[in-house]
């Protein structure tokens, strides 16, 4: 076992960062990964539009604020594990999904998928992964069997044995001959959510990245898309990264979990582990909230986001 990497960031029970050997190359290795937004710049204020530069961004000195999305994060997935990336909104979870999926470039570090770069080699990467996202978009209007020909399409495939492999995908997620064929306007959004993961599967990811899946799904919907989730490890042995604020989620379905608080990687270890950084009282045992809250000194979950 490697030597544990203490995280300098908090006072507060610094986290643990405890990697086991492998004999296997990680599925995904980030290390160092920055990213920011907004990088400051002077106004035009001589310009009579800009209004002295102050109006447009609240800066008195017409000088745009620098958001740090993420902030010097470094880990690695296993191959063939559900790695959870647990903290609250906007706490860079994901911005970090974007960058491993090329769709933005970090401003520092390296990532790479299976030995590929997102950088150098983002078609290599793309081939290897597919993401899907809280709000995934579909042609209403059509069926899932019309949506995902249409997507298989769009990965180069065509024919009779695409048709039938898109119906084994859908029946194996659960949807009924009738759901198949009826228009996607119909369904409940646990089932759309379903579809999305369907289209995904198209691809034949060895990477599947799901930037919190089940986010305003009822209790029945989300149970279900978790049941896939664990479905997909267990039969497929698909390497999953799962981001949520949901700490029982991020319980039940992951392996190993980073905790994130303001871009930074807090504390990654297993469900078990990372509860035992906190001790229980009066036979109460800690939660991932409970330890969240220990390193951060604030709450995991919101009113708002619990909204």
């Amino acid at each position: 076992m490697q030597t544990p990497i203490l995280n300098p960031t908090f006072e507060l029970n610094p986290a643990l960062f405890i990697t086991q050997e492998t004999t296997m190359p990680p599925a995904i290795f980030v290390h160092d990964i920055y990213k920011s937004f907004g990088k400051p710049q002077e106004t035009r204020s001589w310009l009579p539009w800009h209004n002295n530069g102050a109006a447009s961004n609240g800066n008195k000195n017409g000088v745009k604020k620098k958001i740090v999305a993420v902030d010097h994060v470094s880990f690695e997935v296993r191959q063939g594990e559900v790695f959870g990336v647990l903290g609250p909104n906007g706490s860079g979870k994901s911005t970090l999904i974007r960058l491993m999926s090329t769709l933005l470039l970090p401003d520092s570090g390296e990532i790479t998928v299976f030995g590929h770069d997102v950088v150098a080699e983002p078609m290599a990467v793309q081939r290897l992964i597919n993401r899907v996202s809280v709000e995934a978009s579909f042609f209403k209007k059509l069926s899932p069997m019309e949506n995902l020909l249409y997507g298989a399409r769009l990965y180069g495939l065509n024919g009779q044995e695409t048709r039938r492999e898109v119906e084994a995908i859908l029946k194996r997620l659960g949807l009924e001959d009738r759901s198949i064929y009826n228009p996607m306007e119909q369904m409940s959004r646990g089932m759309q959510q379903k579809v999305a993961i369907a289209r995904a599967l198209l691809s034949h990811p060895r990477v599947l990245l799901l930037d919190e899946p089940t986010t305003g799904l009822d209790p029945r919907s989300k149970r279900e898309v978790q049941a896939v989730v664990r479905e997909l490890q267990h039969a497929d042995g698909t390497t999953i990264l799962l981001t949520t604020h949901d700490m029982n989620e991020a319980e039940v379905l992951c392996d190993r979990i980073a905790i994130m608080d303001r871009g930074k990687v807090v504390a990654l270890d297993t469900p078990a582990n990372l509860r035992a950084l906190v001790p229980g009282s009066n036979g109460h045992q800690p939660t991932l909230e409970d330890v969240f809250l220990e390193l951060t000194g604030r709450q995991l979950v919101t009113e708002e986001d619990a909204q």
